[in-house]
């Protein structure tokens, strides 16, 4: 389905980049904009039209949760190597609704506390409440990538994990969470170019950290931690998503369009007034 303001788009955006049973990662081009023709301006009046209708959604299925008419909700899982561009896409695309529909998660090494639980523990604690659009900058998948890559668990809890992840998945859609899950695919070369720009730029500075470095040593066995991701965790109800990501402007317009396909997918509309329209109408203009 392309949702109903893209209209340049030449394909199905959520068939061209979910991941089927034959999908191989590294036969994605990270420059490429699989179903999008036009060029970043274009792209760019795309991306606000997108924005208008983005909102209206975002507060219709607000609206339906405040009088207790939804139980819906949607939550976006973006997932990608450093720089990638999951801060932009927070910024531009989600950015573009009303804040207070919004419940942002940007997990981070597990504190002690949260290590004395399951790893799904406070992934559970950090869901969106009906009517919100939720987003997770990094998520439960960082404890099947580096967990896997750093060796950071055995072995047998790795495997233990992806069957933990599509059952609590699974929970998590079949209580109305629409879930999309986003891994940006950015290649080694872009990494460099945008690593380089935080070290030229002195107000990039704070966003630079030397261990980034040290993971582009280990790419290759993130890359195979990622197919394997796919592998085991994309499934009918929670599927994933690959988008290319070295054109920042692509990935953004790509990810807005899965988000809108969720949205219009549930539908939301205006709720209905509980009380007499015209009789507040006459009482608020004789007072």
């Amino acid at each position: 389905m392309i949702a109903k303001s893209q209209k340049h788009w030449t394909g199905d955006v959520h068939d061209l980049l979910r991941v089927g049973d034959e999908f191989v990662l590294a036969d994605v081009d990270p420059r490429s904009t699989p179903g999008y023709a036009k060029d970043k301006v274009q792209a760019a009046d795309d991306l606000a039209a997108g924005s208008v209708q983005l909102d209206e959604y975002q507060e219709r299925l607000f609206a339906r949760s405040r009088v207790d008419a939804t139980n819906a909700s949607v939550l976006l899982v973006l997932q990608a190597m450093d720089s990638a561009g999951k801060g932009g896409i927070i910024r531009h695309v989600v950015g573009s609704v009303d804040p207070q529909g919004v419940a942002l998660a940007a997990f981070k090494k597990p504190t002690p506390e949260e290590l004395e639980h399951d790893f799904l523990w406070r992934i559970q604690k950090r869901l969106p409440e009906p009517g919100i659009i939720g987003v997770f900058d990094r998520s439960h998948y960082e404890d099947v990538l580096i967990g896997r890559v750093r060796e950071l668990a055995p072995a047998d809890e790795i495997e233990r994990r992806y069957s933990a992840i599509n059952e609590f998945e699974k929970e998590v859609t079949e209580a109305g969470t629409r879930v999309v899950k986003v891994m940006l695919h950015i290649s080694p070369d872009e990494q460099k170019e945008r690593l380089m720009e935080r070290l030229e730029r002195p107000d990039k500075h704070w966003k630079y950290n030397p261990g980034d470095v040290d993971e582009r040593e280990l790419w290759p066995k993130y890359m195979a931690a990622y197919q394997t991701v796919f592998e085991r965790t994309s499934t009918e109800h929670a599927p994933w998503y690959v988008v290319p990501a070295d054109r920042k402007w692509y990935a953004r317009l790509a990810v807005q369009n899965l988000l809108l396909e969720a949205l219009e997918d549930i539908d939301p509309q205006w709720p209905a007034a509980t009380y007499d329209v015209e009789a507040e109408k006459k009482r608020l203009a004789a007072s």
